[in-house]
């Protein structure tokens, strides 16, 4: 098993052209299946010596472990996964793991800001200090476009066209799209280049980051994570709110102003629908909450 997860990996790599950390989420997935196959077997099996019935002995020791059905839903689908290139392979004939069936559970929906909170929040860097027109600048790029975190600190001077209003991006699966930039985040996105080179190396060039730190490397998700986290302190917005939670926010309120959920789709870089379709849930919920609270027989 260890050498075709190795080989798996290098498929990941090469031909799905994933990304590092989707390659060591699979990793930890596989490792802890081959783990519990080697206790329940007695040695490390082959592929072909797994059964379906030897993965439903998995998930039900997930299950009594405690894990959440998210977690074992992601380890279901890394399983696949594995068995779906083992076939392809042709060390099995039918994929073993093709019958189990994920666990049923209530889809938490996502939280966000809104439109009055996300102004006080882009309003709380400091306009007299670079750093300051750095974070608006990136507060501003992740809401105007709906950019993951990742997203924007992937950025290039090469991937910004400030005059269409335009940026190039690079998701999930290294795939590539341009996002619409709105007034706003082109206005920070200019005054935060126009003070760039108090902190900046010697880097410059299409290739160079947008967004640096105070020694001129380019900042990473985390310093974005602490940075949103000061802003949240300082405004008394909730603490729960994430970079991610902009961007949750950029496609809560694209649908309520009438959005179609496949511009919103395209928008946010997802590759199915179904991924997208959580945001109607949500604004679905908020007309149900309005209607409950306004109409004199709702209740």
């Amino acid at each position: 098993m260890q050498s075709t997860l190795a080989r798996f990996l290098t498929y990941l790599r090469v031909e799905r052209n994933s990304s590092e950390l989707t390659i060591k989420s699979y990793r930890e997935d596989l490792i802890g299946l081959i783990d519990y196959l080697v206790e329940s077997i007695g040695h490390s099996p082959q592929p072909a010596e797994v059964t379906t019935l030897d993965l439903r002995g998995y998930v039900s020791a997930l299950n009594e472990a405690g894990y959440a059905r998210t977690s074992i839903s992601r380890r279901l689908a890394s399983t696949r996964s594995f068995f779906r290139f083992v076939q392809r392979e042709g060390q099995v004939e039918t994929n073993p793991a093709k019958p189990l069936r994920n666990p049923r559970g209530v889809r938490t929906l996502p939280h966000f800001l809104s439109t009055r909170e996300i102004e006080k929040l882009l309003r709380a860097p400091a306009q007299d200090d670079p750093l300051g027109k750095r974070d608006q600048a990136i507060l501003e790029t992740i809401y105007s476009a709906g950019l993951r975190v990742s997203e924007v600190v992937g950025i290039n001077d090469g991937d910004l066209d400030l005059k269409e209003g335009l940026v190039r991006v690079r998701g999930k699966g290294k795939r590539e799209r341009l996002a619409p930039l709105g007034s706003y985040a082109v206005q920070a996105l200019t005054y935060w280049l126009g003070v760039r080179h108090l902190s900046r190396k010697e880097n410059a060039g299409r290739g160079a980051p947008v967004f640096v730190n105070k020694f001129g490397c380019r900042i990473t998700t985390r310093s974005v994570a602490r940075m949103l986290e000061k802003y949240l302190k300082k405004t008394g917005l909730d603490l729960r709110t994430t970079p991610h939670t902009l961007r949750h926010s950029f496609a809560t309120h694209l649908l309520d102003r009438g959005a179609d959920i496949r511009s919103v789709q395209e928008l946010l870089g997802h590759k199915s629908l179904v991924t997208t379709q959580i945001y109607t849930h949500v604004s679905t919920s908020r007309l149900k909450a309005v209607y409950e609270k306004a109409h004199p027989r709702a209740g």
